[in-house]
């Protein structure tokens, strides 16, 4: 199961959606999402079952991101070509990405994965450090990503 399509399906990524999404407001205020969703999660700690409450919002938030702009005037600039090479990325099994790619996208999403588990175990025993470095293990991997699919991007001839 591809992850990242099934995420794109959850999020309802239409074309009009996804050109919204090439705004770089759009691109750079994504990068708020991880910190306040582990807010969210760690106020259970302050809030109990009413942490609810952030981390829905936070949810919505990361739903209405994509929404939230107009599309951009002009792609020419990294933000919007991380979000046109994603399209790319998610495209890969209809037309074939090179293989250098491929290899190095795979020790990115091992490395996320290493991060998210990180961050997982420490939301859960309440751990500061790994929560921490989790979430910025998992940041640095998502910089790592996006900044992957400009080059992709860059890559790609244009139709």
């Amino acid at each position: 199961m591809d992850i990242i399509k099934a995420t794109e399906r959850l999020m309802t990524m239409d074309d009009a959606t996804w050109a919204r999404h090439a705004n770089p407001l759009s691109v750079y205020s994504r990068f708020t999402t991880l910190p306040l969703l582990t807010l969210a999660i760690w106020s259970r700690v302050w809030f109990g079952w009413w942490c609810l409450i952030p981390i829905a919002l936070t949810i919505l938030w990361i739903w209405y991101n994509p929404r939230a702009f107009n599309p951009p005037q002009s792609t020419a600039n990294w933000a919007s070509r991380v979000t046109l090479g994603e399209r790319i990325y998610l495209n890969r099994k209809a037309t074939p990405i090179p293989e250098h790619h491929l290899v190095i996208l795979k020790v990115i999403t091992g490395m996320a994965t290493v991060s998210v588990v990180i961050l997982v175990y420490g939301l859960v025993v309440l751990n500061v450090w790994a929560t921490v470095c989790g979430m910025l293990l998992s940041i640095i991997t998502k910089l790592w990503f996006v900044d992957r699919m400009v080059w992709l991007y860059m890559e790609t001839p244009k139709a």
